[in-house]
């Protein structure tokens, strides 16, 4: 040794990161059963062939965990981080009427821990082998510093393909028109900077119990949507109900037209407790309020759409005004 610095002192072991990566490649595996990537993985870039569409459509998203993460890592919850990560993203590109190819993370960690990025990685697998995506690769960094210790830094990144005719298209809603909704599996990954203050100003609100109903991942609406193509439907609309509730995201579908729209209680355990500190309106922007997925579509496919999945209700029509009520039933 020369007596000088290396970058494994400064904090950073890049033979340590090289190990992780081969580590994981079963996980990777799990997730090409169906589609493969063209050339290996762990290259500089991964490539997809899209030969097999006529008119390829590439669709994108990113997105990560938000502030349930914190909660999450606290319980050492590293499982669900991946699956809710994978859901926030793949979610997104469902909603256009495409396939999800690949997925990528990023996670940056103060210094590398092979069993949280394993069970990290696990959990995305968990999700994106169930809707055929492949996990085609990503960057786990050492930060040491800039990342405080107990925390991780986790974002994703999801690519898809439609075809050109297969693309959702909003502008196609008119008046009577039905909205169907889609149970979410908890609060998902929406909402929590509200959540986590009312916890952290009221400790003994919940029980561990009701809480683990609340950190459920966030749940990947595949089935929904595989659903729907194998009855011949196909939505003039879909929303992934995140931040901003059930009226701002469908309000960004369509102009000039509203909903009054109607929704069963919410039976998530514990839930009427959080009520208690949450502004009435404010909490229809804010949660998924127990409805995580809407479909929007034609008056004579609301029977079919709602036996998609593990099942819809319908939960309003279209009509001419703008602006989206919610009420519960």
């Amino acid at each position: 040794m020369s007596g000088k610095l290396t970058y494994q002192q400064a904090g950073v072991d890049t033979r340590r990161a090289a190990a992780i990566v081969k580590d994981i490649k079963s996980h990777v595996k799990r997730t090409q059963k169906h589609r493969q990537l063209l050339g290996a993985y762990g290259l500089f870039a991964a490539c997809y062939d899209l030969s097999s569409y006529s008119a390829p459509v590439i669709v994108t998203g990113c997105d990560g965990v938000g502030t349930k993460l914190e909660l999450l890592l606290e319980r050492e919850m590293y499982a669900t981080a991946g699956k809710d990560l994978v859901a926030m993203n793949v979610n997104d590109i469902l909603t256009t009427g495409g396939d999800p190819l690949m997925f990528l993370d990023y996670i940056g960690i103060p210094a590398l821990d092979e069993s949280k990025i394993e069970q990290l990685i696990s959990g995305m697998a968990d999700y994106l082998e169930s809707c055929n995506c492949i996990l085609a690769g990503g960057e786990t960094a050492e930060m040491p510093g800039i990342v405080p210790e107990g925390v991780i830094e986790l974002s994703g990144f999801c690519i898809g393909c439609a075809e050109k005719s297969s693309l959702i298209d909003p502008s196609t809603v008119i008046p009577g028109d039905a909205l169907i909704g889609y149970a979410s599996d908890s609060i998902h990954a929406n909402g929590w900077s509200l959540v986590r203050r009312v916890l952290r100003e009221q400790p003994d609100l919940v029980t561990e119990e009701e809480l683990a109903h609340w950190l459920k991942p966030t749940r990947l609406y595949h089935d929904v949507v595989s659903d729907l193509k194998q009855r011949d439907i196909k939505p003039k609309a879909m929303a992934h109900i995140t931040g901003g509730g059930l009226p701002e995201n469908l309000e960004r579908l369509f102009e000039g037209l509203g909903a009054d729209l109607t929704i069963p209680e919410w039976q998530l355990p514990g839930i009427h407790k959080l009520y208690d500190f949450i502004d009435a309106e404010d909490r229809f922007h804010t949660l998924n309020m127990g409805i995580g997925w809407v479909a929007i579509v034609a008056p004579d496919q609301i029977e079919a759409a709602c036996q998609a999945g593990n099942g819809g209700i319908l939960l309003g029509t279209m009509r001419q005004g703008d602006g989206i009520t919610v009420t519960i039933r």
